[in-house]
């Protein structure tokens, strides 16, 4: 497709997307108490996304995606966070 062709499919979309996460942010500003690695994860993500070179979206994927190779133990939780807590010792909130 050309790019025009891929404006006119495909723009409303993504502008609704931006929106909502745009609102998602001020939510989160507007919130009390302290942030988890949820968001740290978020951030770094919108900086992979400014970029301007080709493979965006998995610049994003990997900055929400736990890059270790070994099975842990134990599950932290019963479901998924989105995001990995990191090297730092984090631990994911309990669903």
């Amino acid at each position: 497709m050309t790019r025009q062709q891929v404006l006119d499919l495909y723009f409303m979309d993504a502008r609704c997307k931006l929106i909502d996460l745009a609102a998602f942010l001020d939510r989160v500003d507007r919130g009390t108490g302290e942030a988890d690695f949820r968001l740290a994860a978020l951030q770094n993500s919108l900086k992979a996304l400014a970029g301007s070179e080709a493979s965006r979206a998995e610049k994003v994927l990997l900055t929400l995606s736990d890059p270790t190779v070994e099975p842990v133990a134990k599950a932290l939780g019963k479901g998924a966070v989105g995001a990995w807590p990191g090297a730092s010792g984090s631990k994911a909130p309990m669903p």
